[in-house]
């Protein structure tokens, strides 16, 4: 029986740092700088961070499973930190339905999706609305913070499957179900 060394395949590329973005490593933290923003992430004891040639190399000190999950992980972190920094995150939002609608109120948003009153959503620190016709994009620095506003926002009134009204984003699918007439037109026949 052969022995497999479990290497993090992930862990083991390098991040390429783009012009105009600072990465610096203080302790066990790392910063990242660019021209959209700045963002900071703190690291396990395991994870080591390198910057050598314009690139980020991450390492792993432990050999347990545990520490060779923590090292593809924080590699993927630091790389959507440098993405954000540079390009920035974005998540679009599709509102289906009849009389559902979205507007700005300052950085504020406001969606009335069929509630007798209308849902006022805050904007977090670093985190912008636009509003088109039926879609509603969150735009941000911070990858998780952009995926955790918008799953909030989809949660206020989720797609329901049978006529397929609410809020999803723009690239998912709803699987439909068929209602009481196609059940009871099956039955008869």
């Amino acid at each position: 029986m052969q022995s497999f060394i479990n290497m993090s395949r992930i862990g083991k590329l390098p991040v390429q740092i783009p012009k105009g973005v600072e990465v610096k490593v203080e302790g066990n933290s790392v910063k990242v700088k660019g021209t959209k923003g700045e963002l900071e992430k703190k690291l396990p004891d395991i994870v080591k961070v390198k910057i050598e040639n314009g690139q980020v190399s991450v390492t792993s000190s432990g050999k347990s499973k545990n520490s060779k999950a923590l090292w593809g992980t924080y590699r993927s972190h630091i790389a959507n930190m440098v993405h954000g920094v540079s390009e920035g995150w974005e998540k679009k939002l599709e509102m289906v339905g009849t009389g559902y609608r979205a507007k700005l109120e300052g950085k504020d948003l406001e969606l009335t999706v069929g509630f007798s009153h209308p849902v006022k959503i805050k904007a977090p620190e670093g985190i912008t609305y636009t509003v088109e016709k039926t879609i509603i994009t969150i735009a941000g620095v911070d990858k998780e913070l952009v995926g955790q506003v918008a799953a909030q926002i989809r949660s206020i009134r989720p797609p329901e499957p049978y006529k397929g009204k609410g809020i999803r984003y723009v690239d998912e699918e709803v699987r439909r179900k068929p209602g009481k007439a196609a059940k009871t037109e099956g039955a008869v026949s």
